[in-house]
Order: structure tokens, then C-alpha cells, then sequence
């Protein structure tokens, strides 16, 4: 029974992932490499692979920055009461139970040209939606809670302790995060950076909807392969989405490497 099993996983484990992957690889190259450099070199095909490296540098960027901050708070806060730091808790896992097309409907109808904030932003010049502000916004509302719930834990196992030493010997906020807490949680946050950057460079829903997938101006690299499976240019969306793949595969092998450093440390 234990053999049937481990059969049926890596009977699953190969018709989900490695056929798939395989005949994206294939695919992409049916035009040989002359047709496969000319799918990527394309200026729309440059151009969504930039916005959409665009994209990953501030997410992540805001992702860590403020991620960070969200658990420290919701650990350490003392100053919160449980009731606000359960709704704090509620509101970060938000993302899990919304569909991200209705994450990026949510950022249409808050800050859209027709709604109050949309239509003072664009009356001072500054555009959100269906420019890359509301793209970076979208990203970010999928992707915040991968570095919360990858940083919590690690506070919460190593708890305050050495934190209310360091308090004591009079050392400031600041220098007792650098020198005590983030040794601790240093490689719970380069876990939580690699999920965000992978997540970010897969976003589809949410950007698509906030983007309007506009040809050269906010169209990133899954949109582009979506438009180009629309118009049967299938050779080049496989190029594209096989870029994306070797990221992706990438990625997964510098999160193993994160989780046994994590193990380590």
C-alpha cells in the first residue's frame, strides 16, 4: 500500500509539473531558437518582462519593509489589544480568501479615475489604476502575506527575552532589532522575500484587472502570454511563460537553500 501511494504521488508530481514544463520547453522552441529569441525580443515581449521586473523590485521592496513591521507588531505590540491585533490578523490574511480578480476590482472601485481618491489623484496628474502604481498595488495585496506569516512564527519561538536584556542595558529600538532580532529572523525573511518575488513574477488576476493590459505600456509578462494564447501566437507565449518557468524553478531551488540555512541557524 505504502508503494501504491508513492506511485500515485509521483504519477501526480509528473502529469501537474513535469509534462506540463516539458511541453512548454518544447513549445517554445516549435520555431527553432530563431523563433524563440524572436518571441522574447519582441518590444512588447521586452517591455512586459520589464515591467514586470518592475514590479518584483518594489513589491519585494515593500513586501520586506512593511511585512517585517505587520509581525512585529502583531507579536511584539504589547501596547495592541488581542481584539485589534485579531482583526490585524484577519485583515493580512485577507488576501487567502479573496480571489485576486476581486482584489483587483477592490483597487478599480477605491482608487479608479470615478472614485474620490482616484479622481484627486488624477486631478493633481498622479494615475493609479491602469498605470504601473495600481499594478504595484495589486502585486502587493496578493503577496503581503507571505512575509508576515513567514516572520511571526520565528518571533514567536524565540520570543522577547533577550530583546527586553538588551531594553535594559539601554540599548534603542533600532539597535536592539539590528544586533538581536533580526539574527533571529534573518533567514525566515529571505524565505518570505523568495515567495514574494516568485508570487509577484506569477500575478495575473489582480494585475490584469488593474492594469487593463494595455500593449507597451502596463502589460506585464503573464498578461502578455495570455494575449498571445488569445491571438494563437502559441510558440511565443510558451517562450515567454518558459522564461518565467526557469525563474520559477530557480526560486524554488533558493528556497530550499533558505529553508535548510533556516534549519541551521
Amino acid at each position: 500500500m505504502k508503494r501504491l501511494w508513492i506511485g500515485l504521488t509521483y504519477a501526480v508530481f509528473i502529469i501537474l509539473l513535469i509534462i506540463p514544463l516539458s511541453r512548454i520547453a518544447i513549445g517554445a522552441f516549435d520555431k527553432g531558437l530563431d523563433g524563440f529569441a524572436e518571441g522574447l525580443l519582441r518590444p512588447e515581449a521586452l517591455h512586459a518582462l520589464m515591467m514586470t521586473g518592475l514590479i518584483v523590485v518594489f513589491v519585494t521592496f515593500l513586501n520586506a519593509l512593511f511585512g517585517i513591521m505587520m509581525a512585529l507588531y502583531l507579536v511584539r505590540a504589547n501596547w495592541l489589544s488581542r481584539k485589534i491585533k485579531g482583526i490585524l490578523n484577519s485583515i493580512v490574511d485577507l488576501p487567502y480568501a479573496v480571489s485576486p480578480v476581486i482584489g483587483g476590482l477592490m483597487i478599480v472601485l477605491l482608487l479608479g479615475p470615478d472614485s474620490i481618491i482616484g479622481g484627486f489623484f488624477e486631478g493633481i496628474g498622479f494615475k493609479v489604476v491602469y498605470a504601473f502604481p495600481g499594478m504595484v498595488i495589486a502585486t502587493l495585496f496578493v503577496t503581503f502575506p507571505l512575509m508576515v506569516r513567514e516572520v511571526m512564527p520565528v518571533l514567536q519561538e524565540i520570543g522577547n527575552d533577550q530583546e527586553q536584556a538588551a531594553a535594559t542595558l539601554g540599548a534603542y529600538g533600532w539597535t536592539t532589532f539590528v544586533k538581536v532580532t533580526w539574527p533571529s529572523i534573518r533567514w525566515a525573511v529571505v524565505y518570505g522575500l523568495v515567495l514574494t518575488v516568485a508570487r509577484s513574477l506569477g500575478e495575473f488576476g489582480a494585475v490584469l484587472v488593474v492594469s487593463g493590459n494595455i500593449m507597451n505600456k502596463t502589460q506585464t509578462a503573464t498578461t502578455l502570454v495570455y494575449q498571445d494564447v488569445e491571438n494563437f501566437n502559441v510558440a511565443a507565449a510558451n517562450g515567454v511563460a518558459l522564461v518565467l518557468a526557469a525563474f520559477s524553478v530557480g526560486l524554488l531551488l533558493l528556497m530550499e537553500w533558505a529553508k535548510k540555512r533556516k534549519g541551521v541557524h
